[in-house]
């Protein structure tokens, strides 16, 4: 990968941003890409880096969308043709009329960043946890319970701090909306420390104490793996994507449906973003797949406005 382009996806990751690495992994003459070439495509549509021209770039950000919405990977092939599209499983094929001859294909891979799981205190059921959280595909955040900072889109926050600043760490956690909050305590201690935090019946109820599933833990390391496992199976519950953070983004960002638009001069399908080509057409915005077809558009906009 250029360096530029690794030193931008560095930037997205620790920004915590989704996006597509396409990669050419077939090209035909007479393309202007060839196989290797890489790019990153945003979640706003921007693609950085190069895997053909403008034509098929529109369908690169059309389908890296779908792709971002599925959290599935896409092979994507483009040849010259009338507009249509096949699809199979992991695959589909684009016929695109602006496209000079040849045939491309490249492969679409979403990344996402790992769900953040925040762990509160030093103890060491903490330190089993904070061990054991990469392994299991979590990105670690481990802080006290005064300066633990949870967000909407964190995957858990797990008190192990034995008596020291629980409760503002569980009320913070609850009035983020984090689906998985659980409180290492013994029964009866749990019980006081939720009878004392001033949220409603069912805010209360959604803190696992004890936290972790019945396995007859006993060491750090066994209730950390008790505790994992609950998250685990309370996330796969819950239909989360293994690999998704839930980050802002995601939910800021339109579906690959919500965002198409067709091409009034050839018909293609395009994403209707402010990083496709446009133009302002009696107060609606048109999308384009090329350069080519917004002139041929603004030449005669009344000849192509019924396409639309």
């Amino acid at each position: 990968m250029p360096v530029v382009q690794s030193v931008l996806e560095q930037e997205l990751e620790a920004r915590r941003e989704p996006f597509v690495h396409a990669t050419v992994v077939h090209a035909v003459r007479p393309t202007s890409a060839h196989a290797g070439d890489t790019a990153l495509v945003r979640a706003t549509g921007e693609i950085d880096g190069f895997v053909g021209g403008t034509c098929v770039e529109a369908s690169v950000r059309l389908y890296s969308l779908q792709v971002l919405a599925s959290h599935e990977p896409l092979l994507l092939k483009v040849v010259a043709g009338v507009p249509s599209s096949t699809v199979q499983d992991g695959a589909v094929e684009v016929s695109n009329p602006c496209v000079s001859g040849g045939a491309i294909e490249i492969f679409l891979e979403p990344r996402f960043p790992l769900p953040r799981l925040i762990v509160v205190g030093s103890t060491p059921d903490a330190e089993a946890l904070a061990a054991l959280a990469p392994v299991v595909g979590f990105e670690l955040v481990q802080a006290d319970g005064a300066s633990a900072s949870p967000q909407a889109g964190d995957a858990a926050l797990i008190v192990a701090s034995h008596g020291r600043d629980e409760e503002p760490a569980l009320l913070a956690a609850l009035a983020a909306g984090v689906p998985y909050v659980a409180l290492v305590a013994s029964p009866k201690r749990g019980a006081a420390v939720l009878a004392s935090l001033d949220v409603s019946p069912e805010q209360r109820a959604r803190v696992f104490s004890p936290a972790g599933l019945d396995l007859g833990a006993r060491t750090p390391g066994e209730i950390a793996v008790s505790i994992l496992a609950q998250l685990v199976q309370e996330r796969a519950g819950r239909g989360h994507p293994l690999d998704a953070g839930g980050t802002a983004a995601e939910v800021a960002n339109p579906t690959a449906e919500d965002a198409a638009a067709i091409d009034p001069v050839c018909g293609m399908s395009v994403a209707a973003l402010p990083a496709s080509l446009q133009t302002e057409y009696h107060g609606e915005t048109v999308y384009f797949c090329s350069a080519g077809c917004r002139t041929a558009f603004l030449a005669q906009p009344e000849q192509y406005a019924t396409a639309r």
